[in-house]
């Protein structure tokens, strides 16, 4: 317990931790990554050359389908970085015809959203450096007094909620409280209810409390500003900070029921953590004293977020917000954190990846697939009423995402199709769009759906049967509290997903 407090990892080494899981498995059994390199290129080639355009669908369309399909394969393989996967689709873009010229296949990495990817990221380095991550953490603990297992995963959430405004990802708020998790979990003993309590604690903290409290806040879950730069080039409509907050804070609702599910499940509800107030009081005590770069820190994010919030006042978008932002915290003298620490611990593969997938999914909606593959979609749910529409394509979701790690690769697949399927299903298309999305990042069937899952799973505290007879009753929470929480909460602000025509509100 004392090292792994005491002594917390920079965050490269507890981001990438999921890389480390799983590249001994590559390693043992490289077949895996190499089938999937080999057949990502054969999809590219069979779909771009051999097969024959199909009706409805134009030529650049088949081959952005071509693309498509060598993207998802690298993906669900890992066959490549998530970097190169990037950058390497605007180039197989133009190369395949589906996007000329390269400026316009490689739309994504002009995209504004990118820039504010990477400020959060930047943002994110800036606190594990300065260590302000473990103290807020240590702090919040400390401050309520968790002594049961019910108050540490409370504490937790709220911890996640604080982090969603400086750390941009699910998997970089799991990996930064890895540490703090190992650590209190270490307390516990090797009885029946003690490795439940653990189960509990790993699985409600780290993935379900990471994943639930980046849905409200835009720049904390990366799927967020994908589909708000997909709403912003095909539908014109803006987004902020402030109105994505007003759209989605009920899903903070959602972590009532599955904490109630969980903590049934695993018969937690009682539990105590064994002398867990002190140890964390003792693990304070050994921070130091919080010095002026701190306060000066914290200062700066503050002042970042209250202009976020206030956005629709000043009118400073947010990733120029973002951007000035950053340059306040380099401020001479303000900070005496070196850049190459910064950039040691920003991830920057995941910029490549958002910027990548941003390109492929402008691709598949300006040559006309995505239409195609919504007639295709349509077939199947139309003739339901609104709810029944709804319940299909949630289910299909997931189970598409069986196969995929990356809830930013999924939405990017996902999400022009579904913008082109709601009017031809007689749905609003914001509201389908957004309902849908945020239901495919709550994939709690297999731990290798989410990377934040993977992070948990190598805590070693719970089995893979576990964590999918606890997820699948969570899946199905998901998907009923979309469907009979969150769609009439978009019909009280004024985009109703039974009317298509209804005019942006916000």
């Amino acid at each position: 317990m004392s090292s792994e407090l005491s002594h917390p990892r920079p965050l490269w080494a507890s981001t990438f931790q999921w890389r480390v899981l799983l590249r001994p498995a590559t390693d043992r059994v490289p077949a895996r990554a190499l089938t999937g390199f080999v057949g990502a290129w054969l999809a590219l080639f069979l779909i771009h050359v051999l097969m024959p355009v199909p009706a409805g669908l134009t030529v650049a369309g088949k081959a952005t389908l071509a693309v498509m399909a060598w993207a998802a394969v690298i993906w669900i393989f890992e066959a490549l970085p998530v970097a190169v996967s990037g950058l390497l689709i605007p180039a197989l873009l133009v190369l395949t015809k589906a996007v000329t010229p390269m400026a316009k296949a490689a739309s994504g990495y002009t995209n504004p959203v990118v820039f504010l990817c990477l400020v959060a990221f930047l943002f994110s380095a800036i606190m594990q450096c300065a260590g302000l991550d473990r103290r807020i953490a240590l702090g919040l603990l400390d401050k309520v007094k968790a002594k049961t297992v019910n108050g540490v995963i409370w504490t937790m959430f709220g911890i996640n909620l604080v982090l969603s405004f400086v750390v941009p990802a699910a998997n970089a708020r799991a990996a930064t409280l890895l540490p703090v998790i190992n650590g209190l979990t270490r307390l516990f003993g090797d009885t029946e209810q003690e490795r439940n309590a653990k189960k509990a604690i790993v699985i409600q903290s780290l993935v379900y409390g990471s994943m639930i409290s980046g849905m409200c806040i835009l720049t904390a879950h990366l799927p967020n500003l994908v589909i708000t730069g997909l709403f912003s080039s095909e539908l014109h409509i803006r987004i902020s900070y402030l109105d994505w907050f007003k759209l989605q804070w009920p899903y903070l609702g959602m972590f009532v029921l599955t904490q109630w599910w969980v903590q049934y499940y695993f018969r937690t509800r009682h539990a105590a953590i064994p002398g867990g107030l002190e140890t964390i009081r003792e693990e304070q005590r050994k921070l130091p004293q919080a010095g002026k770069q701190d306060w000066a820190i914290l200062l700066v994010f503050g002042l970042v977020a209250l202009l976020w919030a206030s956005e629709q006042w000043h009118k400073i978008s947010t990733e120029n917000i973002a951007l000035l932002g950053l340059a306040l915290v380099f401020t001479p003298g303000l900070v005496q954190i070196k850049w190459k620490d910064i950039q040691d611990r920003t991830i920057w593969g995941t910029v490549f990846l958002l910027a990548g997938a941003l390109s492929i999914s402008s691709a598949i909606s300006s040559t006309g697939l995505a239409q195609w593959l919504a007639d295709q979609i349509h077939t199947i749910a139309q003739g339901h009423s609104w709810w029944g529409i709804l319940l299909i394509v949630m289910v299909g979701t997931h189970v598409i995402r069986l196969g995929m790690l990356s809830n930013v690769a999924a939405v990017t697949m996902l999400a022009p199709i579904l913008l082109a399927l709601a009017p031809k299903l007689g749905l609003h298309p914001v509201a389908f769009t957004m309902l849908v999305a945020d239901t495919d990042s709550f994939a709690y069937l297999l731990p290798t759906q989410i990377t934040a899952a993977v992070i948990a799973y190598s805590s070693g505290t719970f089995s893979t049967s576990d964590y999918a007879k606890v997820g699948i009753v969570s899946v199905l929470i998901a998907i009923a509290y979309g469907i009979l929480v969150m769609a009439p909460w978009y019909a009280f602000l004024g985009i109703p997903l039974w009317d298509p025509t209804a005019p942006w509100p916000l």
